[in-house]
């Protein structure tokens, strides 16, 4: 048996999460079309009789010095270093040339295995780029292959990502989880980034960039369905009529369309209840940013 930790990084909105999803088969990382969606590895688990895979989604790779920039880079640099092997995500419609070396430099310098997968390859407008990148790419220390990915990506395209990666595992005498676990993370901490894609998803601009979501209550009784409390924490005074909207509109089509993703996830009806919170500019407050989770040390 071998087991251990494959790193997923690139660029925010390089499909990374798209990625893990469609290796694992299942539903973890949330996916939208909006840069800064993953704020938190997530760990997406493929198992079979001979290894253990645990792919980590990490945040898109920022540069930034202060408050939750500065966590989403120190998470996504954690990843790195964490990692027995990496899978770096470029993607065809990455704006420049030094973007896209900047992810390559960080997965030569890891001193680690590295895999690059040319994401989003059904952009047929920009395909010239990919001779490009593998250019870029071609030569670095650790690149052990090139392939490419798009969600019509056939079961051939993961074997090849499986068999590549495994040799650079560690021996194991065991999984390292429950071989029927496709994710080590509760139904509790899914919930919460099913109901942030939900806002990611319904609301314009830079709203949900300044948003944070904090379950506040989840209460399971027996012979009623699970009664779900979470809140909808925002920057400023001004952002909470814009989430709620008129008559409540924004707020209950977060609450329904999440509700019935949970709802899915858990088998079973649940009760959400959503209320918008603001803390004011909580995203550049140590306290603030620690009680939600994003620990900047």
């Amino acid at each position: 048996m071998r087991a251990g930790f494959v790193g997923i990084i690139g660029l925010p909105n390089a499909g990374k999460s798209s990625l893990m999803n469609h290796l694992i088969e299942s539903r973890v990382s949330i996916v939208t079309p909006k840069p800064q969606t993953t704020r938190r590895r997530v760990l997406g688990i493929k198992s079979s009789n001979d290894y253990q895979i645990v792919f980590v989604d990490a945040p898109g790779v920022l540069k930034n010095q202060k408050g939750l920039n500065r966590f989403l880079e120190q998470e996504a640099l954690s990843v790195i270093q964490d990692s027995d092997a990496l899978l770096a995500v470029i993607s065809l419609d990455t704006e420049t040339r030094e973007q896209a070396a900047e992810i390559l430099d960080l997965c030569a310098q890891s001193k680690k295995p590295w895999v690059l997968v040319i994401s989003k390859v059904d952009l047929v407008k920009h395909f010239s780029r990919k001779k490009a990148i593998q250019g870029l790419a071609e030569g670095r220390k650790g690149l052990v292959k090139i392939l490419d990915f798009s969600t019509d990506w056939k079961s051939e395209g993961k074997e090849e990502i499986f068999e590549t990666l495994v040799p650079f595992l560690p021996a194991s005498e065991k999984p390292l989880y429950d071989l029927e676990l496709f994710t080590p993370h509760t139904v509790r901490e899914l919930s919460v980034e099913v109901v942030r894609e939900k806002c990611m998803e319904i609301l314009e601009k830079e709203i949900p960039f300044q948003m944070a979501v904090s379950l506040r209550k989840f209460e399971e009784r027996k012979g009623k369905k699970p009664e779900i409390y979470m809140d909808l924490i925002v920057a400023k005074d001004s952002h909470k009529p814009i989430v709620i909207g008129r008559g409540g509109q924004i707020i209950k089509k977060i609450g329904m369309k999440a509700r019935q993703e949970i709802e899915s996830l858990m088998d079973e009806s649940v009760v959400l209840k959503l209320e918008v919170v603001v803390k004011e500019n909580w995203s550049e407050n140590k306290n603030m940013m620690k009680d939600l989770g994003y620990v900047v040390e």
